[in-house]
C-alpha cells in the first residue's frame, strides 16, 4: 500500500488581513478631507452663499423670522468662527407690541466653537453697530421675548462671554406690563480690548412706571471685567415724582442681578410718592431719608438692614415688595422717637401744614369747614383694593407736648380692600390702650369700626398738658369708644357713627382748684384762694362720662360724678357732623354752703375751638333776684339768692362703675335718678333727635366693662 506524504512542519500558518482598520483609516482621511474642502470653500467665499439656509435654519430653531438685508458672512477663520451680518433683524413673537427682538446695522463676531456645543456662548470679539433690542414680557410673566421655542416659559435674561468689543449706537427697550414698566435707554459708545474697556460705560434713559415718568443714568465703573464676564461695579440713579434712588453694587456680568445684594438709598419729600410709583397707597410723611440693602430674586424684592429718617423721627425694619398676580408688601418696622407731626398723616393730616399751621388748618387742606379738626381726606379706595400688604410696627416713644404716648405695636393687615388695625396697642400715661380698627372699603360707601379700650390710668398724668400736676391727684380713667359707621373719610364714617362712648372714674382724688372751678361754690372757692389751700384734694366717690351716638350725635348718657362734697352732672352733647359742643354741666352740693352760684357750666364751640361758659341765665336770674332782695328789703337778704342748702343725692356707684346708661342710674337709697342725661339731645338742624325719637332707637352697650 502507497503510503500519503508526511505533512510540512515547516509551513508558516496563514491569517485574515485587518481590513476595518483600512477603512478606519480611510473614513478619517475622507473626513478630515471633507472638513478641509468645507472649511476651504466657505474661507474663500466667506460663506456668503449659506444666508439663506442660515435664516431658514435659525428661524426654524427660533420659531422666529430672521432676516439680513446686507452682506452675510459665516466660516472659520481660522478657527474660530466668523460671523458677519448687516441689516439683521430677529423677530418677536405676535403677541408683542414691537415687531423686532433685534436689529442692527451691523454686527461683525467671532465665536469659540465649542462654547457653542456646551451653551455658553463666548464671543472673542464682538463689533455691534446701531444695535436695537426690544425686552418685553407678558402680562402674565410666563413668556417673554428673548426666551425661543415653541414651549411658554420666560428665563432669565443672560449675557453671553465677551472677551473684546466695541460697541456703538446701542439702544435697549424694557417692557413689563405687569410691572406697568416702560423703559428706553441708550448705552454709550465703548470698545474694550483683552477683555480691557480703560473707562467707565455710561447708561442714560427715560421710561414711565404706572404712568409717573421717570430719568436713569448708570455706570459700570469696572468695564474690564464686564466684557470677559467678570465682577461689575454698577452705581445707578433714578429720579421720578421728585424723589432720588440711588442702587449700587457688584454684579456678576452685565445687567444680572438675581440674588445680587445692591446698596439702595431714597430720599426725597413725601414717601408717598415714591411708593405711589408702583400703585402702593401710605399716608404722606415729611422729607425722607432710607437706605437699605436690596436682594432681587425673580419677582420678590427683599430690603433688609433698612435704616434713617422721615421728618423728625427714625426709622429702621426690612420691606419685601412681592410682585405676583397682586402686588404684596409685608414688613417689619422699628421707630425709637416719633414726633407727633409725623403722626398727622395716619389721620388723613398733611403733616407740613400741621408743623406750619396747626391742626386746624391741616384739616381745612382736606376739605373740611372752618373751625373743623376731623379731616375730610377720602381714602384711596382704588388703590388699595390693588395690592396687600401686612405691617408689624413698634414704636419706643411719641413727641407729644400734651398726652405722654409710649411703646406703641401697631400690627397691620390689607387684604383686598380690606385695612384692618388689629391690635393696635401703646401706653398713655402710664395707662395702655388697646384698639381695633376696620376700614372696609369693599361695600360702598366704607364700613368703619371704632374700638378702642382704655386700662385704668392716673389723672394727673393724663391731664398733665392740660395743666393738671400729677401732685394731689390720685384718681384714674378707664374707657373704651365703640362705633361704627359709614363713609370714605373718618369725618364721614363718624358723622354716620352708632355705638358708645364711656369713660369710668374710680374713687380717687382730684386737686380742690379743679373740683370748685367746675361746681361754681363762690364761698368755698374764694375762702381756699384766701386760706392759699388750692391744692387741697377732693375724694372721688366714683364717675361715668359717657355718650349714646346715633347718627353720628353723641349725647350724655349720663355724665354722673360722685365727691365727697358734690354730685356733679351734665347734658346736652356734641356732633361728629358739625363738630359742635353743646352741654352744659353743674353741680349741688351735700353741704350747706353760701356763695353758692349753683349754676351749669356750658361747654360751646367746636372740636377745634371749644369755648366754657360759667356765667349762665340761670346765674344772671340768681345774681337779678339777689339785687332786687336786697334793694327791697336789706343786704343781707341778698345773700339768700345764692345759698346751697346742700340737698344733692349721693350716687350709688355700682351702676357708675359697670358703666350703666343714665335710666340705670341709682342713689344710695335705690332711687332712680332723674337729674342725668338719658342720651338724648333737642332736635336741631344738625339732625339732632327728639328724646322719643331717641329712646325708640336705644339699644344695650353690652360687655365693654
Amino acid at each position: 500500500m502507497e503510503q500519503a506524504p508526511a505533512a510540512d512542519t515547516n509551513a508558516r500558518p496563514t491569517t485574515a488581513r485587518p481590513g476595518w482598520r483600512r477603512w478606519l483609516l480611510r473614513g478619517l482621511a475622507g473626513l478630515l478631507i471633507a472638513v478641509a474642502a468645507i472649511w476651504l470653500v466657505l474661507f474663500v467665499t466667506k460663506g456668503r452663499f449659506l444666508r439663506h439656509p442660515f435664516e431658514s435654519v435659525v428661524g426654524r430653531l427660533t420659531h422666529r423670522t430672521v432676516s439680513i438685508g446686507g452682506d452675510f458672512q459665516l466660516y472659520f477663520a481660522p478657527w474660530r468662527i466668523r460671523f458677519v451680518a448687516e441689516k439683521i433683524a430677529i423677530s418677536n413673537p405676535d403677541w408683542a407690541t414691537r415687531p423686532n427682538l433685534f436689529t442692527a446695522d451691523r454686527i461683525d463676531s467671532r465665536i469659540a466653537p465649542l462654547s457653542l456645543l456646551f451653551g455658553k456662548r463666548r464671543f472673542t470679539w464682538l463689533a455691534l453697530t446701531n444695535g436695537a433690542v426690544d425686552l418685553e414680557w407678558t402680562p402674565d410673566h410666563h413668556s417673554n421675548t428673548w426666551t425661543f421655542g415653541a414651549k411658554k416659559g420666560g428665563k432669565p435674561l443672560a449675557f453671553p462671554r465677551i472677551d473684546t468689543a466695541e460697541i456703538v449706537g446701542t439702544t435697549v427697550r424694557y417692557r413689563d406690563p405687569r410691572m406697568r414698566v416702560t423703559a428706553d435707554l441708550a448705552l454709550a459708545d465703548f470698545g474694550s480690548q483683552d477683555a480691557r474697556i480703560g473707562h467707565a460705560v455710561g447708561v442714560r434713559g427715560k421710561g414711565v412706571i404706572r404712568a409717573t415718568p421717570f430719568t436713569l443714568t448708570a455706570q459700570l465703573l469696572s468695564p474690564d471685567a464686564t466684557a470677559n464676564r467678570g465682577r461689575n461695579e454698577l452705581v445707578a440713579r433714578l429720579r421720578a415724582a421728585g424723589n432720588v434712588v440711588d442702587v449700587a453694587g457688584t454684579l456678576p456680568s452685565i445687567a444680572d442681578v438675581e440674588n445680587v445684594p445692591l446698596r439702595t438709598r431714597a430720599r426725597g419729600r413725601d414717601l408717598s410718592t415714591l411708593l405711589e410709583v408702583i400703585g402702593v397707597a401710605i399716608p404722606r410723611t415729611r422729607t425722607y431719608d432710607l437706605h437699605a440693602q436690596l436682594v432681587k430674586s425673580r419677582d420678590v424684592y427683599r430690603f433688609t438692614r433698612m435704616a434713617g429718617t422721615f421728618g423728625d423721627s427714625d426709622l429702621a425694619g426690612m420691606l419685601t415688595i412681592t410682585n405676583g398676580e397682586r402686588l404684596h408688601l409685608d414688613s417689619a418696622l422699628t421707630t425709637r422717637r416719633l414726633d407727633i407731626i409725623d403722626a398727622a398723616p395716619f389721620i388723613g393730616y398733611n403733616p407740613d401744614i400741621v408743623a406750619a399751621k396747626g391742626a386746624e388748618a391741616a384739616a381745612a387742606a382736606t376739605g373740611a369747614g372752618a373751625a373743623r379738626l376731623l379731616p375730610d381726606a377720602a381714602l384711596p379706595v382704588a388703590t388699595m383694593q390693588r395690592f396687600d400688604a401686612t405691617l408689624k410696627w413698634t414704636i419706643g416713644t411719641v413727641r407729644s407736648r400734651r398726652v405722654p404716648i409710649s411703646n406703641v405695636d401697631l400690627t397691620l393687615a390689607l387684604d383686598r380692600g380690606k385695612l384692618t388695625l388689629s391690635p393696635l396697642r401703646f401706653a398713655m400715661a402710664r395707662g395702655d390702650v388697646a384698639s381695633d380698627l376696620v376700614f372696609d372699603t369693599r361695600p360702598r360707601p366704607s364700613l368703619v369700626r371704632y374700638d378702642i379700650r382704655l386700662s385704668p390710668t392716673p389723672l394727673g398724668r393724663l391731664l398733665a398738658g392740660w395743666g393738671v400736676a400729677e401732685a394731689g391727684t390720685s384718681g384714674t380713667m378707664k374707657g373704651r369708644i365703640q362705633l361704627e359707621g359709614r363713609g370714605d373719610t373718618i369725618h364721614d364714617s363718624l358723622a354716620s357713627a352708632h355705638g358708645r362712648i364711656a369713660f369710668i372714674l374710680p374713687a380717687g382724688s382730684l386737686w380742690t382748684r379743679n373740683a370748685q372751678l367746675a361746681e361754681l361754690d363762690v364761698g368755698t372757692f374764694v375762702q381756699k384762694m384766701f386760706e392759699e389751700r388750692l391744692k387741697e384734694p377732693v375724694r372721688i366717690n366714683c364717675g361715668l362720662i359717657a355718650f349714646t351716638v346715633r347718627d353720628g350725635v353723641a349725647a350724655a348718657d349720663p355724665i354722673l360724678i360722685d365727691t365727697s362734697k358734690n354730685v356733679i352732672v351734665g347734658r346736652g352733647g356734641f356732633s361728629f357732623r358739625n363738630e359742635a359742643i353743646d352741654m352744659a354741666i353743674r353741680a349741688d352740693a351735700k353741704n350747706f354752703s353760701l356763695f353758692s352760684g349753683q349754676s351749669p357750666v356750658g361747654l360751646t364751640g367746636h372740636f377745634a375751638q371749644p369755648g366754657i361758659n360759667p356765667i349762665s341765665g340761670k346765674l344772671i336770674a340768681r345774681a337779678g333776684a339777689g339785687l332786687g332782695l336786697a334793694v327791697v328789703a336789706t343786704p343781707l337778704a341778698g345773700v339768700l339768692a345764692f345759698v346751697d342748702v346742700g340737698d344733692a343725692k349721693a350716687t350709688a356707684c355700682g351702676p357708675v362703675l359697670a358703666g350703666a346708661r343714665a335710666g340705670a342710674q341709682r342713689t344710695t337709697k335705690g332711687e332712680a335718678r332723674s337729674d342725668v342725661g338719658n342720651g338724648t339731645t333737642a332736635k336741631s338742624k344738625d339732625g339732632h333727635q327728639t328724646e322719643g325719637e331717641a329712646r325708640s332707637q336705644r339699644k344695650k352697650f353690652l360687655g365693654i366693662f
